[in-house]
Order: C-alpha cells, then structure tokens, then sequence
C-alpha cells in the first residue's frame, strides 16, 4: 500500500488506523464531506479523475481498497 495514500488519509483523519480499518464508509468514519476533500486531494496527488461512478462504498472502506481504485485509474 502506498504510504502517500496513508499520509493523506491520516491529515484527513488523525485518530484512525487506516492501515487496519476495513470499514471506513459501512462504519461511518468518514462522512460525505471527508469523501469530496479525499477525492480532490487523490485527484491531486496521483494525477487520476475519481468519478461520480467511482464514488462508491467499495472504493472507499479502506486503504486497501482505495490504492487499488487508484492503481486502476492511473
């Protein structure tokens, strides 16, 4: 997993484990506001465009699944 990936979620949530947490939307940790500054600051970052259809409980619950949404849009 990348660790720019893991420096920007942790700006962005201080207090979680995103190296461990699986359920980052299923357990609200990050709410609708958090998902539109993650989705700038990725599109920054990795030079890649998150679509509305990209925007979905699968892509966001954790890390993991957010580094591979990114590997597929680069």
């Amino acid at each position: 997993m990348d660790e720019k990936l893991i420096s920007i979620l942790e700006e962005l949530k201080p207090d979680v484990n995103f190296r461990e947490e699986k359920g980052l939307i299923d357990n609200a940790i990050l709410d609708s506001f958090d998902i539109v500054q993650l989705v700038q600051q990725l599109n920054e970052a990795f030079d890649i465009e998150i679509t509305p259809k990209d925007i979905v409980p699968e892509n966001f619950n954790s890390a993991e699944s957010l580094w591979n949404m990114i590997q597929e849009l680069q």
